[in-house]
C-alpha cells in the first residue's frame, strides 16, 4: 500500500514538473543602461543644488579660518610666555587662566566646525535622496517607452553597447521637474539623554614648560 501511494505521488510530481518549468519561463532580458552619476551632475536642479552646497562649504572654510587666526596668535604668545619662564618655575595664576581660556576656545572652535561639517554632509545626503526620488520614476518611464525590462547603472555593468545607453532620455525626463531641490536637511532627531551614562570630567591639561637641567 505504501509503495502504491509513493508511486502515485511520484507520477503526479513527474506530470507536474513540465508545467512548473513552463510557468517559470522568463521573457528575454531587454536591458537599458543609465549613467546615474551623469544625471546627478547635469540635471538642471542638481547643478543648482550642487552650487548651493559648494557655497555652504566655502562659508565653512572661511569660518574655520576666521576661528583659527586668533587661536594661532594666542597659542604662539602663550608658548612664548611659557618658554620665557625660568627653568622649573610653574606658570603663575594669570598665565594658567590664559592657558585654560585658550584650550576652551580651541575646543569650542573645533566643535563648531565639526557640527557644521556634519550639517553640510546631511544636506548633501538629503539632496541625493531627493534626486533618487525623481530618478527612479524617470528610469521606469524610459524603460516603458523603450520596452526594457531591466535597467542597470553603468557602473554596475562590466560593459555595454552604446545603443543600450538611455541616460539622455532619463535626464530629459528628470529635467521636466523644475521644482528646486531643498539643500537644507531637517535636523536629526534628538536622542533622549536620560539613559545616557554620565561622562567623566575631562582631565586638566598640564601646560608644557621647559624641563630643568640635570644637577
Amino acid at each position: 500500500m505504501n509503495k502504491f501511494t509513493l508511486g502515485a505521488a511520484g507520477a503526479a510530481l513527474a506530470l507536474a514538473l513540465p508545467f512548473a518549468a513552463q510557468a517559470q519561463q522568463l521573457p528575454p532580458a531587454v536591458i537599458a543602461v543609465v549613467d546615474t552619476d551623469r544625471v546627478i551632475r547635469e540635471c538642471t536642479v542638481c547643478v543648482a543644488a550642487n552650487t548651493q552646497l559648494q557655497q555652504q562649504l566655502q562659508q565653512l572654510q572661511a569660518r574655520a579660518q576666521q576661528l583659527a587666526a586668533p587661536l594661532r596668535t594666542e597659542g604662539q604668545a602663550i608658548q612664548a610666555a611659557i618658554s620665557a619662564l625660568p627653568q622649573g618655575q610653574q606658570p603663575d595664576a594669570a598665565l594658567q587662566t590664559r592657558i585654560r581660556n585658550y584650550e576652551t576656545n580651541q575646543q569650542n572652535a573645533q566643535q563648531e566646525v565639526q557640527q557644521q561639517q556634519q550639517t553640510i554632509e546631511r544636506n548633501r545626503n538629503f539632496v541625493l535622496q531627493q534626486i533618487g526620488q525623481r530618478l527612479q520614476p524617470a528610469v521606469q518611464q524610459v524603460m516603458t517607452q523603450r520596452g526594457a525590462n531591466v535597467a542597470l547603472d553603468v557602473n554596475a555593468a562590466l560593459g555595454a553597447a552604446p545603443t543600450l545607453d538611455v541616460t539622455a532620455a532619463v535626464l530629459a525626463v528628470v529635467n521636466q521637474n523644475t521644482a528646486p531641490l531643498n539643500v537644507t536637511a531637517p535636523p536629526p532627531q534628538q536622542q533622549p539623554a536620560a539613559q545616557a551614562p554620565a561622562t567623566p570630567a575631562p582631565a586638566t591639561t598640564t601646560p608644557q614648560r621647559p624641563r630643568p637641567q640635570g644637577r
